[in-house]
């Protein structure tokens, strides 16, 4: 079996380990419930549960993943000193192949969204837009041929290793999306009443917290740091000895936490710019933010093309990093424990999430 490689700087490891963190969650789903929950009030309930069970939560991964350096069914093992526990790690292993797979057909609709955006084919009036999608989701095909282009591009990265892919990737595929998330940040807040959302988002309502906003920011916190899906453990076994745990696991939950954030004021002041009320899910990438971004940027018709471009390379960079580290769960058990080549285990893992 050859050599699994590790991580070869500290910025490689937060880059990477916050990219698995970073993904279509922080756009879809973080920026709603925040706004709808009490804006800043629900922001700080998320901190407190970050801080309480998050932080100690990725702490743990990290600590089982190091002390063992392999897979996350072998780490689990390794650690208990027997196979009682090992089937912790084989869930981690089989729950990542169930969600690549779910995460990789909304990644290849970002990649062809992409493309559209390029081409001008999302381009129209509200209805146009709508057509366009429910006719490309219904497509027998075209969904399916965009999904496995992602996986593949997932495949080619992840096969190149630790060092000379996932971490390459992270150094170049993490600063471009902050960049390019600013760009619409900064175009978006510029637009007239962007205000209003800015307030949607931001300011304090606690006369909407009850327990079920405060279930609703726990289950956030687990989701949008990965916890339990064996991604921080596997990434954790190419930690070297020297890596601080508590101060790489702080800087990765800044990390994701601001760019949770910064995709809310993407969102809402363009949104409420033009009077639409935004949803959640897939819906409002696909339908609601292109007819949002057409509204806004009417009377600037390139500017409206550029951002929609942008926005659309931003889902394709946070869908990428976070397939990466999923990919990574199945690719490191495949080849250790068969004992065969990286090459090899990588494709059983595109091929059992392409099936």
């Amino acid at each position: 079996m050859e050599n699994r490689g590790n991580f070869g700087s500290k910025l490689g490891v937060i880059l990477a380990t916050a990219g698995s963190a970073v993904g279509l969650g922080n756009v879809w789903r973080f920026p709603y419930m925040a706004g709808q929950n009490g804006g800043a009030a629900f922001i700080l309930i998320y901190f407190v549960c970050i801080i309480l069970l998050g932080l100690p939560g990725m702490m743990s991964e990290f600590i089982i993943g190091r002390h063992s350096a392999a897979n996350a069914a072998r780490s689990y093992t390794n650690l208990a000193g027997g196979k009682s526990w090992a089937f912790m790690g084989y869930m981690g292993v089989f729950t990542s192949m169930i969600i690549l797979g779910f995460y990789a057909v909304v990644a290849g609709w970002c990649l062809q969204y992409l493309y559209a955006s390029i081409m001008g084919g999302v381009h129209g009036d509200a209805n146009y837009v709508k057509e366009y999608f429910v006719a490309f989701s219904s497509d027998s095909i075209k969904p399916t041929l965009w999904s496995v282009v992602f996986i593949l591009l997932t495949h080619f990265v992840v096969v190149r290793g630790v060092r000379n892919g996932i971490e390459k990737a992270s150094k170049v595929l993490m600063p471009l999306l902050f960049v390019l998330l600013i760009i619409i940040v900064v175009a978006s807040c510029s637009l007239p009443g962007a205000m209003k959302g800015v307030d949607f988002l931001l300011k304090p309502d606690f006369s909407k917290v009850d327990q079920n906003v405060l279930l609703e920011a726990l289950g956030q916190a687990f989701f949008s740091l990965s916890l339990g899906t064996a991604c921080l453990c596997t990434y954790a076994s190419y930690f070297s000895r020297q890596t601080n745990l508590l101060k790489s696991a702080s800087q990765i939950v800044v990390i994701d936490t601001i760019i949770a954030i910064l995709a809310g004021l993407m969102i809402f002041p363009a949104a409420f710019s033009v009077g639409v009320n935004p949803d959640s899910g897939p819906s409002l990438i696909f339908i609601t933010l292109p007819n949002v971004f057409q509204l806004a940027f009417g009377g600037m018709p390139v500017v409206g093309y550029l951002i929609s471009v942008l926005f659309y390379a931003l889902l394709v960079l946070a869908a990428l990093t976070s397939t990466i580290s999923m990919h990574e769960i199945g690719t490191a058990f495949f080849y250790e424990e068969r004992k065969i080549s990286r090459k090899s285990g990588a494709w059983i893992e595109t091929i059992a999430c392409c099936v």
